[in-house]
């Protein structure tokens, strides 16, 4: 989800699309908490471990 995230971040900058670039930030943020909630142990959307 980060890499997705950061992915559109790259095509709506080069593009000029806002959208994809608010859609980056937002599965960048997600990712990210997805990530840390992991990695502190908590399940994550049924999966012990999210990466």
């Amino acid at each position: 989800m980060i890499a997705l995230g950061i992915i559109l971040l790259i095509v709506g900058f080069v593009t000029g699309l806002s959208i994809l670039w608010t859609i980056g930030i937002i599965l960048v943020i997600i990712g990210a908490v997805f990530w840390i909630l992991g990695s502190m142990g908590h399940a994550v959307a049924g999966r012990r471990h999210y990466w």
